[in-house]
């Protein structure tokens, strides 16, 4: 298998960290793991440290400078992986053909592939709302969210040729969706995105449909 790192972006995940390093694990095998973590005040560090797999380095970011680019900038840029993953902590991987996404991304044309969420809340998964609404049961290029009235992409689970993505970074401005907005700069310049519905996580939501802790 191909070298591969796993940038994962945390803040006080304890309900779901092990279950999400315990995915990498089943499904990648032996990935450089990356954890950038929000200054989480529970055990998720405590977990990340205890677990049975030790090849995950551990970074740090401030409530003060974090932004969801930033952190995932910070992980990239330490990555030593010829692919990267991005994967958020309240996700956990259910389905991967890893060769097949590799096969996808060694296209020139290809930026980024991004998988499929099913969203589970208190064990239950919920109903299609806005969001849900774009992760179709097909695979797409270049999907277009009518929801959203532009292109689509999301970081909870998606994939990257090492070297491109370290060139291409995430702006570090915005407070979210600076997925969106990278999609939309890399399809304007040409480049393909692609939505693999046969990659599948788990993403754990809290009642009110936000993310465990308001990450990713």
């Amino acid at each position: 298998m191909d070298n591969i790192s796993v940038v994962v972006r945390s803040r006080n995940e304890e309900q779901h960290i092990g279950y999400c390093l315990q995915s990498i694990t089943d499904f990648i095998g032996k990935p450089e793991i990356i954890l950038v973590d929000n200054q989480s005040t529970d055990n998720t560090i405590r977990i990340v440290n205890s677990f049975e797999y030790h090849n995950i380095k551990k970074m740090s970011i401030s409530n003060n400078h974090y932004t969801p680019g930033r952190a995932l900038n910070m992980g990239i840029s330490e990555a030593t992986g010829d692919y990267i993953i991005i994967l958020s902590a309240h996700c956990q991987i259910t389905s991967l053909d890893l060769k097949n996404v590799i096969t996808k991304l060694n296209d020139e044309s290809t930026a980024a592939v991004w998988g499929k969420q099913i969203p589970i809340m208190y064990g239950k998964r919920i109903g299609r709302r806005y969001m849900w609404s774009n992760f179709k049961d097909e695979n797409q290029t270049n999907y277009f969210s009518k929801p959203e009235d532009r292109y689509f992409f999301h970081n909870a689970f998606s994939f990257f040729k090492g070297d491109f993505i370290k060139k291409n970074l995430f702006d570090e401005r915005y407070a979210g969706k600076e997925d969106r907005y990278w999609a939309i700069d890399m399809i304007n310049n040409g480049n393909n995105i692609l939505y693999d519905s046969d990659s599948v996580v788990n993403h754990f939501y809290t009642k009110n449909g936000a993310t465990w802790k308001g990450i990713g």
